[in-house]
């Protein structure tokens, strides 16, 4: 009787139990429910964090990177897992006020500690970059021999800050980076299903054309840029802007887009803010609430769908922001100021040149730096005009040069002639150098209209009759393509 009535009680009681097991079960740290997932975020996050420039005219690429890693290490990210790409010459180069400081915000902390040299100087590479995408090592050539070695339910989390143009970024080493080289790596990386899904977060001028109508929907990649295919991007906190950069520094300090996703990345609980509102916030911000008097188009491309998905799936969060849930309001400050990246190197070169006493004999190196990077610009926006004028007449020129193709195509039909016609015109007339880059269009409409390298050859030695003699169009280190 006894037992019986004990069996009775049990069974009245085992709901109760089955149901408070069932709302909060006492699990391994590692077994998860499938509600309590963020986003599916089983495997491993890998980042790759890219400054593709060099100078200290552009230290905020760098330090766009190195915020980045402080975001991925705050989030939970193992530097094994994170792999840094970073010519690194100017935390401690003589003209950095703070040696050894690297800052992205004027009233920023040091973001430079602790980030790990991976790929430096010459190892900052298209060859290494597209290696360790790939998980090759073999193909590396120096650095740590740390690569993506991500298997099929891992995430990856890719940010590349440099100056671009049309179809192409920018590299402290040659050759540049081209839009379809990109693409080709990214679509052997799916194939070779050793990822769930990857994020590509690209900071350079016209990134946009590094995508449009070459990446596909269908491979899990989710990418946004700075800009859309035809336009500048922009750098913050610099000289003579506001918000400014202390008084001893010469050079901006970030870049629009990067800031605003890295500063939103700072704050908020990433568990609870996806992909998509993450953009919409960063597509707002760098617009200047829709008057573009400066800022640009951020766009998105890719696998759209993926954007449903939390940050926290990619970057992980920082425990200190839990209490942070995302808002739609955008809480963070609007920008009354930028520079458009192609001229930021002028604000350092014009700014370093003004605060030199007249006296100075290191004032006359500086004026001689900003006359030259003039210079270079003067030549090389001169020989391409002349060029599309031998080509297609002084009328026409101007218009096939400069003419822009609809919205979903690719930059160019033909990439390898593209590179062709690059290499062909610096031969002739120089290293186009960072500032050349705006002219990948003039070069790959010249391909489109079917107009052969060697034909460019024959103009381009009637426009150039030599090489000029300042460092930027030295072509000692190679061509860009």
């Amino acid at each position: 009787m006894v037992a019986a009535r004990l069996r009775l009680a049990l069974l009245l009681l085992l709901p109760v139990f089955l149901c408070s097991a069932w709302a909060r079960p006492r699990l391994e740290p590692t077994i998860r429910l499938p509600s309590d997932r963020a986003d599916d975020a089983v495997g491993t996050r890998w980042a790759v964090l890219v400054a593709g420039s060099n100078g200290y005219y552009n230290y905020r690429h760098q330090a766009d990177i190195c915020h980045a890693y402080q975001i991925m290490k705050k989030g939970g990210l193992k530097d094994e897992n994170i792999i840094v790409f970073m010519y690194d010459d100017i935390a401690h180069s003589p003209e950095n006020p703070r040696p050894g400081v690297l800052i992205n915000h004027p009233q920023g902390g040091d973001v430079y500690a602790g980030v790990p040299k991976d790929y430096t100087g010459r190892e900052v590479s298209v060859n290494n970059f597209f290696a360790v995408l790939l998980g090759n090592k073999t193909a590396l050539k120096g650095g740590s021999g740390k690569v993506v070695d991500s298997g099929p339910n891992d995430h990856i989390f890719v940010f590349y800050s440099d100056h671009g143009g049309p179809g192409v970024l920018g590299m402290p080493t040659y050759p540049y980076l081209y839009g379809d080289d990109l693409v080709d790596v990214l679509k052997k990386k799916h194939a070779a299903g050793t990822y769930k899904s990857l994020v590509f977060y690209l900071e350079a001028c016209e990134s946009g054309s590094i995508f449009e109508g070459l990446l596909p929907d269908d491979i899990n990649v989710y990418a946004t840029t700075a800009s859309n295919a035809e336009e500048s991007s922009w750098g913050t906190y610099c000289p003579g802007e506001f918000p400014s950069p202390p008084p001893e520094y010469d050079t901006c300090l970030g870049d629009l887009y990067s800031v605003s996703w890295m500063e939103d990345s700072d704050f908020h609980n990433l568990r609870t803010e996806s992909l998509k509102q993450q953009y919409k916030l960063v597509k707002d911000r760098t617009a200047v609430q829709d008057t573009f008097s400066y800022g640009s188009h951020v766009m998105q491309y890719g696998s759209l769908e993926l954007n449903v998905q939390k940050l926290f799936s990619y970057i992980g969060t920082n425990p200190a922001n839990d209490g942070n849930t995302f808002v739609e309001d955008n809480s963070l400050p609007s920008f009354s100021k930028a520079v458009n990246q192609r001229d930021a190197d002028l604000v350092y070169f014009w700014q370093k040149y003004r605060k030199l006493a007249d006296d100075s004999s290191k004032k006359n190196e500086a004026r001689k730096e900003l006359l030259e990077v003039m210079a270079h610009r003067s030549h090389v926006d001169n020989s391409v005009e002349l060029i599309g004028s031998l080509l297609f007449g002084s009328e026409d020129g101007p218009r096939v040069l400069k003419a822009v193709r609809a919205a979903g195509e690719p930059l160019v039909d033909d990439w390898s002639c593209l590179k062709s016609m690059v290499r062909t015109f610096e031969a002739q007339c120089g290293s186009l150098a960072q500032y050349g880059m705006k002219h990948m269009r003039s070069f790959a409409n010249i391909c489109n209209a079917g107009i052969l390298p060697e034909a460019v050859s024959k103009v381009a030695a009637q426009a150039c009759t030599s090489i000029p003699s300042n460092p930027w169009s030295s072509i000692d280190k190679g061509f860009s393509a």
